[in-house]
């Protein structure tokens, strides 16, 4: 179920959709029979429950799910009272409604023993409804509609509408002042996970692309699943990075186990060979010794592609293909330590280095066979294990996410309202600030672009409006 579906003037609600939702009947204010979605209906109890007994004010429910029928007669009620102009501003058209969702919920309050349709009665509702929507969030409610948003909303202030989005979308919106249509299309932020064993990248991106409910979701450098450690995934419009990111250098540790060496270069693949470990291996010579930049061999278990085809899908296939060589540089590499026929290093390598294929070359040197046994990505440019997050803390909601402005190593300026447009229209600018490279450009604390000199001129690399 994808709690942060837009549904607005311009996005229709699909049928598909439609077909999803798991709807419970519940009684509404008038204690008419009313339908809303399960998870939505369990978190406003709680809400409700929360506000009562914390704020000492009773809510009820006025109206949630719609079907077309409802929501017709609906629009046809208002057009009929007040007029094409209010439906405009404050009701929606068939297939057009939040109501269809099942996750929005016209909230009423109780005033003096009554429940006071908050629409009707709007200046004495407004005052007790707006008490509750700092604690929206905390429930995974966002105030839909809210206050000087009408040009991006396409309705009117109502503080009586509250829509389900989940906690993690929710606390968002609301630290950061967003409609559901801003998050969606223009939040961005950079998570650092502790990526966990035994799962893909690709796994790992689409748990996030659920818990935050945005779709444009990438990784800044693949992690096998046996490997575990720093992943940083960029959310939303931070995916423009990716590429900065993924040209920083990496960290790892990793441990051998020599005499056997199997068709993945780890020990999850096929065994190939077995053999006797010679005796007296001079190992810190030899890791050593790859303190240098050399042509590296992509290994055959690999995503990088030869004639438009995945390695990995010609090994799978068995069939014979040349396997590619990239430059890497090996900037450090140093033994932790060794036990009988295992030993265990640290490095620091640059992007596109392969760790399997490294150990790989190193046990050719060493004249032996080994496999990796364990891989660790300790840090990735400045970020280091230290400061991610595991999954499990992300999806309670005790992570911290980071800006765009905050993990790039750039200068930042924040431009006055001229320079704003010009940016905003991604006009080139002349370099009076002396860059070398790149800069962000910000405005009111807003991120604009990514400018880069260019024969001393800064023009747009990348533009976040």
């Amino acid at each position: 179920m994808k709690y942060t579906v837009l549904v607005n003037k311009n996005n229709r609600i699909s049928n598909n959709y439609l077909n999803k939702i798991d709807l419970v009947m519940t009684k509404n204010v008038l204690e008419e029979d009313i339908y809303i979605e399960q998870e939505t209906y369990n978190n406003y109890l709680k809400l409700k429950k929360f506000i009562s007994n914390e704020l000492n004010i009773d809510i009820g429910i006025d109206t949630a799910y719609r079907d077309n029928n409802h929501q017709e007669r609906i629009y046809n009620h208002y057009l009929e009272t007040k007029g094409k102009d209010y439906c405009d501003k404050y009701v929606a058209l068939v297939g057009y409604s939040e109501h269809h969702t099942g996750l929005a919920i016209d909230i009423d309050v109780k005033i003096n023993n009554d429940y006071m349709y908050s629409d009707d009665n709007f200046d004495l509702a407004e005052p007790v409804l707006k008490k509750i929507h700092p604690y929206l969030h905390n429930f995974g409610f966002i105030l839909r509609y809210p206050e000087n948003k009408e040009n991006i909303t396409g309705y009117n202030y109502e503080p009586w509408h509250i829509r389900y989005v989940g906690k993690i979308p929710a606390t968002i919106i609301y630290e950061n002042n967003l409609t559901l249509e801003e998050y969606l299309n223009d939040f961005g932020c950079i998570l650092y996970i502790n990526k966990p064993k035994d799962i893909t990248s690709f796994d790992v991106v689409n748990k996030i692309s659920n818990i935050f409910g945005i779709k444009k979701v990438g990784h800044t450098g693949t992690l096998d699943p046996l490997a575990t450690g720093v992943m940083l995934v960029c959310v939303g419009k931070a995916t423009k990075i990716v590429e900065l990111l993924t040209a920083e250098d990496k960290e790892y540790i990793a441990e051998v186990k020599l005499g056997i060496k199997t068709d993945t270069l780890d020990i999850t693949g096929e065994v190939l060979e077995t053999r006797d470990v010679p005796k007296d291996l001079n190992i810190i010579e030899t890791l050593n010794s790859f303190k240098k930049t050399y042509l590296q061999e992509v290994p055959i278990y690999s995503a990088v592609k030869v004639n438009g085809k995945k390695l990995y899908e010609y090994a799978r296939e068995e069939k014979k293909v040349e396997l590619p060589k990239k430059e890497v540089t090996i900037k450090e590499i140093e033994l932790l330590n060794m036990n009988n026929n295992t030993f265990k290093f640290r490095t620091l390598v640059t992007k596109g280095c392969y760790i399997r294929s490294l150990i790989n070359d190193i046990c050719i040197t060493l004249n032996t066979i080994g496999t990796m046994t364990s891989l660790v990505r300790t840090k990735q440019g400045k970020i280091d294990i230290s400061n991610t997050n595991c999954l499990e803390e992300i999806e309670s909601n005790n992570y911290k996410y980071y800006k765009i402005e905050e993990v790039l190593d750039y200068k930042t300026i924040e431009v006055d309202s001229n320079l704003n447009k010009k940016i905003s229209n991604g006009v080139k600018l002349s370099n009076e600030w002396n860059i070398k490279d790149k800069v962000i450009f910000t405005y009111n604390n807003k991120l604009l672009g990514i400018y880069e000199n260019n024969n001393n001129e800064l023009r747009v690399w990348k533009n976040f409006v």
